[in-house]
């Protein structure tokens, strides 16, 4: 079971592409987004690092930082990224964690705790569950987890809506509806009642049922 959303993403330090780095420190103030991979020169994995280097510049005006993790070393990290470039027209440019002991596979409960031995013995298939994306807020706090089958690729446009809709929420006291995307209309929360919400939003609202309360995306 992976971690529940609102809990304290697990610190962590560990070698990566980039050097050393302690994980709440890395983050600082920023959101950030781990993402991992069962195994280095695997071909779907291969499909996403490249996407997501092409990508970088969306998170980048989010504020949102990149950390990839793969249970390999890093020296193979720099590897697979000339195979990345090569097929993909990107390669990484964002850190990648060599988790070869799996400490941070199993804080992350991408592995059970009870796994032993270490990247060289285990293949794709042995890792499989380590397939999630993790969105981290400023406050080290689990935002988004999702969990990928080894043969479906990810949605980075997804994610993005999903950050998009994050911090807006987290800014305003708001939702988004199913299907929303940036500058759409939202519904005001629950938490909010009636009287706070005829001071916020004086010009009313939509109401199809008392409890559905739509107003446009706050400024």
């Amino acid at each position: 079971m992976t971690l529940q959303i609102g809990a304290v993403a697990p610190d962590f330090e560990a070698e990566t592409t980039d050097g050393r780095i302690k994980f709440h420190d890395w983050i600082g103030d920023s959101w950030a987004l781990l993402f991992s991979h069962p195994k280095d020169f695997t071909p779907v994995c291969t499909t996403e690092l490249g996407t997501l280097a092409r990508l970088k510049g969306e998170f980048d005006k989010r504020g949102v930082k990149l950390l990839g993790l793969s249970v390999d070393p890093v020296t193979k990290h720099a590897l697979w990224a000339e195979d990345i470039r090569e097929t993909q027209g990107a390669a990484p440019n964002y850190p990648m964690v060599g988790d070869t002991d799996l400490v941070v596979s199993k804080l992350y409960n991408m592995l059970p705790a009870s796994t032993t031995g270490d990247a060289n013995n285990r293949t794709a298939a042995d890792n499989a569950t380590v397939r999630t994306v993790f969105v981290i807020g400023p406050d080290k706090k689990v935002k988004l987890a999702l969990a990928y089958p080894m043969t479906t690729g990810r949605n980075f446009d997804e994610i993005l809506r999903v950050i998009d809709s994050l911090q807006l929420t987290a800014k305003h006291r708001v939702a988004t509806p199913a299907n929303w995307k940036q500058g759409e209309d939202v519904i005001i929360a629950g938490s909010v009642s009636d009287d706070e919400a005829k001071t916020i939003y004086p010009d009313g609202w939509k109401a199809p049922k008392p409890y559905i309360r739509i107003v446009p995306q706050p400024k």
